[in-house]
């Protein structure tokens, strides 16, 4: 090879080199900015919404449930005070869930996720309604999906014994999925409601032949 274009190819070659350092030195400022734009989010939200409290609140240990694996929620306890109302109740864990799960890799729910509101019918049906960002900045994948739904019933099912099924909104709309497969068009079973005394007995005694 020509001496020229030997030394042509070393110059380009360390400008690649130069290109690629300075590149990933962009990448970490960006990921660094990133970071600290949700830091100053997750403050400012702490700020604007502070701890639920309500004048029936005791100290119980709550059952929240946060990433065990990829595919998989448990409950981790720890204590709260929670409301007598099942409302607040209902807002109280689930405001737990979204801001302080115990590390980042156990997190379910996208950080910048708010609960709108929650609503409970006289039937035990639910409505939770919660911000554009639990579906907008939800990973798409069965799994992933799959868990976070997983740790808000299981959160609520545990803690909110008057909940008998939940509806999941998004800014107040009926939405397809969480975030493509998911589906969010249907109720999610919680606690089943009691049943009226007697009453398997009465349908058993109901159902039986006639004695002879």
């Amino acid at each position: 090879m020509p001496r020229n274009l030997r030394t042509l190819v070393i110059i380009l070659s360390v400008g690649v080199l130069l290109g690629l350092i300075s590149l990933h030195g962009l990448h970490d400022r960006v990921q660094k900015l990133a970071e600290d734009q949700r830091s100053e989010e997750q403050a400012r939200r702490e700020v604007l919404q502070p701890q639920l409290s309500t004048p029936t609140d005791v100290k119980v240990q709550a059952k929240i449930f946060w990433a065990a694996d990829a595919d998989r929620c448990a409950p981790v306890e720890l204590e709260m005070s929670l409301s007598a109302d099942p409302v607040q109740r209902a807002k109280q864990v689930m405001q737990a869930l979204i801001e302080v799960p115990p590390t980042p890799e156990q997190r379910t729910l996208p950080g910048d996720t708010s609960l709108l509101g929650f609503y409970l019918l006289p039937d035990g049906t639910a409505l939770a309604d919660f911000s554009e960002a639990l579906t907008a900045e939800s990973p798409s994948g069965i799994l992933s999906e799959n868990l976070e739904i997983e740790s808000i019933v299981k959160t609520l099912e545990s803690n909110v014994p008057a909940l008998h099924r939940l509806k999941i909104l998004i800014q107040g709309q009926e939405v397809d999925t969480l975030a493509g497969h998911v589906d969010l068009t249907g109720f999610f079973e919680l606690n089943a409601p009691p049943q009226p005394a007697g009453a398997n007995g009465a349908q058993s005694a109901a159902a039986a032949p006639p004695a002879p």
